[in-house]
């Protein structure tokens, strides 16, 4: 089987999404990933800039990129991206 059409893992379902969401949201705040909540306004509610949400969309790139070739999260829908639940429900719409 071609490395490119090979998939690592199976489908990943939206709680996994969350938790992946999180960690990598709490690394780049420097946080504990349990103080980071769904409803979570990424500007409002944890202080993350521009700055670390291209960051975070660099890291489910590449986490999600091993999962489902070719994942990648569009400039223009980025502006869109206001919450951690609007982040999870835009990745489960493209590999759930």
């Amino acid at each position: 089987m071609p490395a490119e059409t090979h998939v690592e893992q199976g489908p990943i379902d939206r709680p996994a999404i969350l938790e992946l969401v999180r960690e990598r949201l709490a690394e780049i705040l420097e946080i504990e990933p349990a103080s980071i909540n769904e409803g979570d306004s990424f500007a409002d509610d944890l202080d993350a800039d521009s700055l670390a949400l291209i960051e975070l969309v660099e890291a489910l790139e590449e986490e999600l990129g091993e999962r489902s070739v070719g994942f990648r999260i569009d400039d223009d829908d980025l502006e869109d991206l206001k919450s951690v639940r609007d982040a999870v429900d835009y990745v489960h719409s493209r590999v759930g």
